[in-house]
């Protein structure tokens, strides 16, 4: 098992790069958030935690990276 993101950046490219069949809107918003270093909502927070438990990836650590 893996360390945990630490990054949401981080954790939004290894969504896009790991070859995860992702809807649309999931991209977008992934893609969005890749570049973008500024902290996450609470609500874009808990989609990027269904993402990458849907996904089966490491969670995210930390309070709002």
């Amino acid at each position: 098992m893996t360390a945990p993101f630490t990054d949401h950046r981080q954790a939004a490219m290894a969504l896009l790069t790991s070859g995860a069949d992702l809807r649309r809107n999931e991209g977008q918003f992934l893609g969005g958030i890749a570049f973008d270093a500024n902290p996450l909502t609470d609500k874009q927070r808990r989609w990027l935690d269904i993402l990458l438990e849907r996904h089966a990836l490491e969670p995210m650590g930390g309070d709002n990276a």
